[in-house]
């Protein structure tokens, strides 16, 4: 199986086998998750800090600048997939029933085009 074929729970395995040969669950408390989650999504947000949407889209064009973002991407979702699994969280199901939720909260017919009124700027 290509890595773009595996599933999210076969994913969840992978990390979990990783940590456990590193004895590393005594460490994986879901604070300690949450929190190392947040700090690998600083180190994403600094890859685009102080860049105006045309250079990071130029920057886009270079594997280097990819291949960065990648691994924060990567790193946020080795700690989230570790938060599922130590908390008993299927994350296909999870993101599932939240696709089902936010289609509830915001029907295409209504929104399509614009922003939630929650998210908009004030004018």
């Amino acid at each position: 199986m290509t890595p773009s074929e595996t599933s999210l729970e076969e994913l969840l395995l992978q990390v979990r086998r990783f940590v456990e040969e590193r004895n590393w669950q005594k460490y994986h408390k879901p604070s300690a998750l949450a929190i190392s989650a947040a700090i690998e999504t600083s180190e994403l947000l600094e890859l685009f800090q102080w860049r105006t949407d045309e250079e990071i889209e130029s920057q886009l064009k270079s594997d280097e600048y990819r291949t960065a973002i990648a691994d924060e991407v990567a790193d946020v979702m080795i700690y989230l997939l570790r938060m599922c699994d130590r908390v008993g969280i299927s994350p296909s199901k999870a993101i599932t029933d939240k696709l089902v939720k936010n289609a509830k909260k915001y029907p295409a017919e209504d929104v399509r085009g614009r922003l939630p009124v929650k998210v908009r700027k004030p004018a």
